[in-house]
C-alpha cells in the first residue's frame, strides 16, 4: 500500500520510496528497494499494482543484476521471449543487447513505437537495464497512451472505435533491427512482418482504453490506403507525443526501466554521438490487442 507521504510497505516489512516523474501518473522511481528474483510473492504483487498505476517503473542501482539474475527476475512477471530480428547474448538469446557504437549515428528504435507491433501478439512489457553509457545525453522518453486517448474529442473517439491498423515491420521509420537482420543474414532481404489491431486498444488488466498506432510501425488502417490513412494518422502521431503526455528518464549505469507495452510508447534520444551506450533488454510476451 502507498502510504501519504509516497512511501510503500515492502512485501519483507521494508519501506520503499515512490517518486513520480510526470504530473500525471506516468513513470514513476522506486527507491530503497534492491531487486532480486527471490523477492517474496506480496512484493512482487506490489510492483505489479504500482506498474500497473504508473505505466513504467525505474529503479536505480541494480548492477548486481547478472545476465541470469535479470533475467530470473524478469520471470517473475511474465513469459520471457526473444526479440525478432536481433541476436541474443551468448548463452542468453532472451537478452538483447541495445548497442550504439562510437562511431555509430543511428541508435536502436530510435522513434516513438511501441515494441514489435507488428507481431500478431505484442509484447505484454520490457525491462531495459544500463550497463554502459555516455557521460551525458541517451535519455529516453515515455508516453502515455490512456491520456493520449483521453484527451480525444468525443467525435474522434467515435471515428477511432472499431478501426485497425496495419503494423508493418517494412515501414521505413522502424527501428534499426530490421537492418540488423539483414547484415545477420547476408541476403540482403528481411522477413517481413505484419498484423492488424485495434486503434484503440482495452488494457486486459486495468479495463482501460488506450491509443495503438505508433509512427514506428503503423503504416495504415486497414480498408483504407496509405494516402487516405496519412492524415489522420499523421494527426494521431503528433498528439499522443505532446509533452503534458510525457516523462524523461536520465539513466545511470545499473538502472532498470520497466514499462508496459501495451499503454506506453518510448523515445530513445539520439544526442550522444562519439559515445558507447550498451543496455541490455528482456521482453515479456503479451497477448492479442483488443
Amino acid at each position: 500500500m502507498t502510504m501519504a507521504d509516497g512511501t510503500t510497505a515492502g512485501g519483507t516489512g521494508g519501506r520503499w520510496r515512490i517518486e513520480r516523474l510526470s504530473g500525471g501518473p506516468l513513470g514513476a522511481e522506486v527507491t530503497g528497494i534492491r531487486l532480486s528474483p527471490d523477492m517474496d510473492a506480496a512484493e512482487i504483487a506490489e510492483l505489479r499494482r504500482l506498474w500497473l498505476a504508473h505505466g513504467v517503473l525505474f529503479f536505480r542501482d541494480q548492477g548486481h543484476l547478472g545476465p541470469a539474475e535479470f533475467l530470473s527476475f524478469a520471470r517473475r512477471f511474465g513469459e520471457v521471449v526473444e526479440y525478432p530480428f536481433v541476436k541474443g547474448l551468448e548463452g542468453f538469446p532472451e537478452i538483447t543487447p541495445v548497442v550504439k557504437l562510437e562511431g555509430d549515428r543511428r541508435n536502436f528504435g530510435g522513434v516513438w513505437h511501441s515494441d514489435t507491433t507488428y507481431l500478431e501478439c505484442p509484447p505484454m512489457a520490457t525491462m531495459l537495464i544500463a550497463r554502459e553509457l555516455p557521460p551525458a545525453g541517451g535519455d529516453t522518453m515515455f508516453a502515455d497512451m490512456y491520456a493520449a486517448y483521453e484527451a480525444l474529442s468525443p467525435g474522434l473517439k467515435r471515428t477511432l472505435e472499431g478501426l485497425k491498423g496495419l503494423s508493418s515491420s517494412r515501414k521505413a521509420d522502424a527501428s534499426a533491427t530490421r537492418e540488423d537482420r539483414v547484415r545477420d543474414s547476408g541476403t540482403g532481404k528481411a522477413e517481413v512482418l505484419e498484423a492488424e489491431h485495434p486503434v484503440v486498444r482495452t488494457h486486459p488488466e486495468t479495463g482501460r482504453k488506450a491509443l495503438f498506432v505508433n509512427v514506428g510501425h503503423t503504416a495504415r488502417f486497414v480498408g483504407w490506403t496509405e494516402e487516405e490513412s496519412r492524415p489522420l494518422l499523421e494527426y494521431l502521431f503528433r498528439h499522443l507525443t505532446q509533452p503534458e503526455f510525457t516523462c524523461r528518464f536520465r539513466w545511470r549505469p545499473g538502472s532498470i526501466a520497466f514499462w508496459d507495452n501495451r499503454c506506453t510508447q518510448h523515445y530513445p534520444l539520439n544526442d550522444y554521438h562519439g559515445y558507447r551506450r550498451v543496455m541490455h533488454r528482456v521482453t515479456l510476451a503479451g497477448d492479442r490487442p483488443r
